[in-house]
C-alpha cells in the first residue's frame, strides 16, 4: 500500500473520532513520513482529541522546530505545556513565540490568561487589551473565558479599541 495512503486514513478516522483506528494508520507510516510536517499535525490533532497532553506537547514541539513561522504550532505547544506541567512553563513558550509572532492574537490573549491565572491582573489587561486590539473578535472571548474570571471580577470589562 502507498503510505500516503495512511495519511488519509487517519485524517478520515480522525474525522470520524476514531482516534484508535488513527493511531494505526499513522503509526504504520514509514519514518521519514511519519516526521513530515503533515503527519505530525495529524498526531498532534490526534492527542489533542484524545487528551493526551504530554503526547501533544512532544508533537507541537517537534512542528515548532519544522516550523517557526507556524503560530499555531507554538500556541498547541503552550496549551499542551499548560495542561502536562504548569502555566509558568507555557508562558516561557509564548514569551518566546511572541518574538516570532508580536502580532498574533492569540498568543497576547493566552499570555494574559496566564497573567490572570498567576494573579498579576495589571499585565493580564495589558495582554487581554493589546489582543484585542489587534483582533476585536477578542472581545468576545475575553467576556467568557474562565481563565479571565479574576480580571472580570476586579470590574474590568473588555471594549473594543478606541
Amino acid at each position: 500500500m502507498d503510505p500516503r495512503w495512511h495519511l488519509s486514513h487517519a485524517r478520515g478516522y480522525l474525522e470520524l473520532g476514531m482516534l484508535k483506528e488513527a493511531l494505526t494508520e499513522l503509526n504504520a507510516l514509514p519514518p521519514a513520513l511519519a516526521a513530515s510536517e503533515e503527519a505530525l499535525a495529524l498526531r498532534a490533532t490526534l492527542h489533542q482529541e484524545g487528551k493526551d497532553w504530554p503526547a501533544l506537547q512532544v508533537v507541537s514541539k517537534l512542528l515548532v522546530q519544522i516550523r517557526p513561522d507556524s503560530a499555531g504550532a507554538w500556541i498547541m505547544w503552550a496549551y499542551a505545556t499548560r495542561r502536562a506541567e504548569s502555566i509558568d512553563s507555557a508562558e516561557r513558550i509564548l514569551t518566546e513565540a511572541r518574538l516570532h509572532h508580536p502580532k498574533e492574537p492569540t498568543v497576547l490573549f493566552n499570555l494574559g490568561c496566564y497573567a490572570c491565572q498567576k494573579g498579576d491582573l495589571a499585565t493580564a489587561r495589558r495582554w487581554v487589551e493589546a489582543a484585542i486590539a489587534l483582533d476585536p473578535a477578542f472581545i468576545q472571548l475575553a467576556s467568557e473565558d474562565d481563565d479571565l474570571a479574576p480580571l472580570r471580577a476586579s470590574a474590568w470589562r473588555p471594549l473594543p479599541p478606541a
